[in-house]
C-alpha cells in the first residue's frame, strides 16, 4: 500500500489552501498519478474542485464528527490505489473547536502521520515570515511542517528575500512560489467558494490551475516529502468490515446542481450495509424513483434554485404521499428547507415548496448558524429511540419560523436548543451528519428503510 501523503495546510482563513492544493493535485495528475484528494473538517465544496481534478472522490476527514481510528480507516481505504495522499486542512493549522482544537488540520496531520506544508500569505511580509514559520514549526512538537508554499508574492526578488529568510532561521524548505497576479484564485459566494459543478468552464479553469502549480511547485520535492511519512497500520476492528447484506435495499437520494452536499464516505457506509442510492433530482424529476424504500435529501444551495424546485410541483406531491405512507425521509439544510411549507428569498418573496414541514424557511444574508454540534434526538425517530446522541456540522443563511406545538427532532447538548423537525417517518434538520460517525443512526436509518420495504410487500 502507497503510504505517500501530505498535508496542505494555512496559516489563517484565506491563505490560499484550496487554491494550492487543488493545483498540486491538477499537477501531479497531468504527470499520470492517481491522486487521492481529502479534506479536513465539514465542508463540501473544496471536495468537489479536488474530484474535479483528480477523477477520484475527494474524502472528508473530521476528528469532530468522526473517532481517530474510522480517520485512518478512511484514509487508508481512499489511498489504496493511489500513488499520493494530498489532504487540504481547514482554517490556520492548529483552529479548531474553541477550547479543543478538535477538528483542526494538526489534529489531522498528527492521526495521520503525515508531514505538513505551510502555505503562507506573503503579500505584505519580508523576514517577518520567518518568524511566522517558526512559530508555527515550534508551536506542537507532534505536528511536522516539512515544507512553505509561499502564496501572493510580488515578485523574484520578493521571493528571494522571503526564501533567504525562513531557509536560514527555520531549516525548512520553501518548495512553492504562486505570484500575486498568476490568477490563480476559485470564485466564492454566500457559502464559501462557488461549488465545482456549477461553476461555467471549469475544464478551463482546472487547466490554468494545472499549469500554473505545476511551474509555481517544486512536484520532485514536494513527493519526495510526501514519501517520507510514516507507515500507518491498518485498524485492528474496521468500521467497514464485510457484514452479510440480505439483498440490496433501494435508497433515493436527491443529487443535482441544487442538492449535492454529502460525505462520500458516508454514502458508501450506507451502501456497505445494503443500501442502493438511486439518486434523483428535485430539479427535473417528477416522480421518485420507483421502488424507492428510503428518501434523503441532503444540503445544497436550494436558494439559488428556486423558481425550478417551486415550479415542480408534481414531485412534492409525490414525496407528501410516499411519506404519508411511511416512507423513512431524512433531510438535512438545503433538504430541510426544501421540505418547508415555502422558502422567503433574500428579497422576501415567497416560493412554495414541498410542505412537509410546517414552517417557513427565509433567508438571512447574516450567517445564522455554523458550528459543530451534539444533539439528542427529542422522540423516537427514523434514526433511532429517543435520546439517541449524533454528532453533525451547520453552515446556513436562513432560519425557520414554526409554529407554538412544533414537533423539534433534536436537543443541543450545549445550550439545550430545540433543532429540526421530526414526525411520523420524516426526520429534518440543519445538522450535517456523517453515517460513518453516527453508524447506530444510520442502521437505524436503514432498519426503518427495510421495515417500510417489507411493508409494501404485504
Amino acid at each position: 500500500m502507497v503510504q505517500a501523503r501530505v498535508v496542505i495546510a494555512g496559516v489563517k482563513s484565506g491563505s490560499g489552501k484550496t487554491t494550492v492544493a487543488a493545483g498540486l493535485m491538477a499537477a501531479l495528475a497531468r504527470r499520470g498519478l492517481q491522486v487521492q484528494g481529502y479534506k479536513v473538517g465539514p465542508d463540501y465544496i473544496d471536495p468537489g474542485y479536488h474530484t474535479a481534478v483528480t477523477g477520484r472522490p475527494s474524502r472528508n476527514l473530521d476528528s469532530f464528527l468522526l473517532p481517530e481510528a474510522t480517520i485512518r480507516e478512511l484514509y487508508l481505504r481512499a489511498a489504496a490505489t493511489a500513488n499520493i495522499g494530498i489532504i487540504e486542512g481547514v482554517m490556520g493549522l492548529y483552529d479548531g473547536r474553541a477550547g479543543s482544537g478538535a477538528g483542526s488540520t494538526a489534529e489531522v496531520a498528527r492521526m495521520l502521520k503525515a508531514p505538513v506544508l505551510l502555505v503562507l500569505d506573503a503579500g505584505s511580509l519580508a523576514q517577518s515570515a520567518a518568524a511566522m514559520v517558526m512559530g508555527y514549526a515550534g508551536y506542537d512538537s507532534g505536528v511536522h511542517i516539512a515544507g512553505v508554499i509561499l502564496n501572493r508574492v510580488a515578485g523574484e526578488r520578493h521571493k528571494e528575500i522571503l526564501q533567504k529568510a525562513i531557509e536560514e532561521a527555520t531549516g525548512i524548505p520553501v518548495v512553492g512560489c504562486l505570484e500575486r497576479e498568476a490568477g490563480l484564485a476559485l470564485p466564492s459566494r454566500h457559502l464559501g467558494l462557488t461549488p465545482a459543478v456549477e461553476m461555467a468552464e471549469l475544464d478551463k479553469v482546472l487547466d490554468r490551475l494545472a499549469h500554473i502549480a505545476g511551474e509555481a511547485l517544486d512536484l520532485d520535492r514536494i513527493m519526495t516529502l510526501a514519501g517520507g511519512a510514516e507507515k500507518l497500520g491498518a485498524p485492528e476492528r474496521p468500521l467497514f468490515a464485510p457484514q452479510p447484506v440480505t439483498g440490496r435495499l433501494p435508497v433515493a437520494i436527491a443529487h443535482d446542481a441544487a442538492f449535492n452536499f454529502y460525505y462520500r464516505d458516508a454514502l458508501d457506509y450506507l451502501e456497505s450495509r445494503g443500501a442502493c442510492l438511486l439518486p434523483f433530482s428535485p430539479l427535473t424529476d417528477a416522480r421518485l424513483p420507483a421502488g424507492a424504500a428510503g428518501l434523503i435529501i441532503g444540503g445544497g444551495f436550494p436558494e439559488m434554485f428556486l423558481p425550478e424546485l417551486a415550479a415542480n410541483t408534481t414531485l412534492h406531491e409525490d414525496i407528501r404521499r410516499k411519506a404519508a405512507g411511511g416512507l423513512p425521509l431524512y433531510a438535512e439544510c438545503g433538504g430541510l428547507m426544501y421540505l418547508c411549507r415555502a422558502i422567503k428569498d433574500f428579497d422576501d418573496r415567497i416560493w412554495p415548496m414541498a410542505g412537509l414541514v410546517p414552517a417557513v424557511c427565509g433567508m438571512q444574508k447574516r450567517l445564522a448558524g455554523m458550528g459543530y454540534r451534539e444533539a439528542a434526538t427529542q422522540g423516537i425517530s427514523i434514526l433511532g429511540p429517543a435520546g439517541l446522541l449524533v454528532k453533525g456540522h451547520e453552515f446556513h443563511y436562513s432560519g425557520l419560523e414554526v409554529a407554538e406545538g412544533h414537533p423539534w427532532a433534536y436537543r443541543l447538548t450545549e445550550n439545550n436548543q430545540l433543532e429540526g423537525y421530526a414526525s411520523g417517518s420524516v426526520l429534518a434538520s440543519y445538522i450535517h451528519l456523517h453515517w460513518a460517525g453516527n453508524p447506530g443512526a444510520a442502521n437505524n436509518f436503514l432498519a426503518r428503510c427495510r421495515a417500510y420495504a417489507r411493508s409494501l410487500k404485504k
